[in-house]
């Protein structure tokens, strides 16, 4: 029970330009601070394009288009104070995972024309035109207010309007969003980016699954990305995350070496392989099998657990890289617990000469703790919000967001 929708911004509903309008990169950085001040945990929220954000909540079906209409009007009074309504309204999509994303693609043009009832060429899903005054239900796909438009009407249409009609050009359908955004990966101990790591837009709003038949489809497909965006990515590390227990599986294997044939031989110095879901009886012929299967294509072994007891001090030196633990606990107090354990074993790490590092930091006392914890890289919305493409520079330092 996932309640998942999609968030957009239409500024001036009617179409005209209005005089002092709020330039939409800073009306995006307001929205996104607002939502993410307002639509509090569990509840979670992300941009994902342009003046669009994905919602969730794992307590509910579907969302109250009235605490939407609260939303709206307290988002306008941000971003036009002093200033008349109706200058800005919400539209909501509530649908599945890839239909969401698809309606976050969506240009003001389009959102235009299901605000007026035209629908869009997309999948069906429940689509809401919301502002400070009213909630209004409008048919989300063409087909839908075609036939909302056939009951309305109390004629049937002229022959002019049948000519209009068939002499329209088709529209064609904006293409979908990417599945995948970068994380930055930074080094504490450099003050300086060291990379980034590639993920899926959709751990934004849900869990991952846990199926390794799924796992498997999304790693491909990060794979793929990570692919393409190394023809322009000239920056530091490439981190391209894999399944534990599909990197031990024949039928897998076969699947990760289609992609891996295609990687570049020259890039191999650069690429760091995350493997994911590394349990902690990991028995070292799996991991140096792992090794074997990787190395071709990639230099950096990172093993990603989830407890910070992880027994480094049993495998030899020089058979990974780094061990990134990934913060799970549902409350401070566990995360920082987390960090601490991870934390108190860094001579261990220092003795095998294992980078330690930490993903999910979400907060700066998180980062502070991995700081006064001597842990070398860290990454999550502490440090960067999911990117559009790799870093291009190692300038800069954190920046926390929450």
């Amino acid at each position: 029970m996932t309640a998942i929708a999609c968030l957009r911004i239409l500024f001036n509903p009617g179409g005209e330009s209005q005089p002092g309008e709020v330039p939409k990169s800073k009306a995006q950085a307001v929205a996104d601070a607002f939502l993410k001040a307002r639509w509090r945990a569990p509840r979670k929220c992300g941009a994902v394009a342009p003046l669009a954000f994905v919602l969730a909540d794992n307590r509910v079906e579907t969302f109250d288009p009235t605490e939407m209409q609260a939303l709206a009007g307290e988002l306008e009074t941000v971003l036009f104070p002093g200033r008349q309504g109706g200058q800005v309204c919400l539209m909501t999509f509530e649908g599945d995972e890839t239909a969401v994303l698809k309606f976050a693609s969506l240009s003001q043009q389009d959102l235009a024309g299901l605000v007026a009832g035209k629908g869009y060429g997309g999948a069906a899903g429940r689509v809401h035109v919301i502002t400070a005054e009213a909630v209004e239900s409008v048919p989300s796909t063409r087909a839908e207010a075609k036939a909302l438009a056939a009951e309305k009407a109390e004629a049937p249409p002229t022959e002019k309007s049948n000519k209009a009609a068939q002499s329209a050009p088709p529209v064609k359908a904006p293409p979908p969003p990417p599945q995948t955004g970068w994380w930055g990966v930074f080094d504490l101990s450099a003050n300086a980016f060291a990379g980034s790591l590639i993920g899926m837009r959709a751990d934004l709003v849900q869990p991952p699954p846990e199926d390794d038949d799924k796992l498997l489809k999304r790693d491909l497909i990060c794979l793929t990305d990570a692919q393409a965006a190394l023809k322009t990515a000239t920056f530091g590390e490439i981190h391209v995350p894999f399944g534990f227990w599909n990197l031990t599986t024949p039928s897998a294997q076969e699947s990760y070496k289609s992609r891996l044939s295609r990687y570049p031989l020259d890039q191999q110095p650069r690429l760091a392989a995350t493997v994911y879901g590394t349990p902690r009886e990991a028995s070292l012929g799996m991991l140096q099998q792992i090794r074997a299967f990787l190395k071709g294509s990639f230099a950096l072994l990172d093993l990603r657990v989830d407890d910070g007891t992880f027994p480094i001090h049993g495998l030899p030196p020089e058979l990974i890289d780094s061990v990134t633990l990934l913060l799970t606990g549902e409350t401070e107090f566990d995360r920082l617990s987390a960090i601490q354990k991870f934390a108190e074993r860094k001579s261990l790490y220092e003795g095998k000469m294992v980078l330690q590092g930490v993903a999910g930091v979400g907060s700066r006392a998180e980062l502070e703790a991995c700081k006064a914890g001597g842990i070398t890289r860290v990454q999550g919305r502490a440090i960067t919000d999911l990117l559009d493409r790799p870093l291009a520079a190692a300038e800069g330092a954190p920046v926390v967001l929450g």
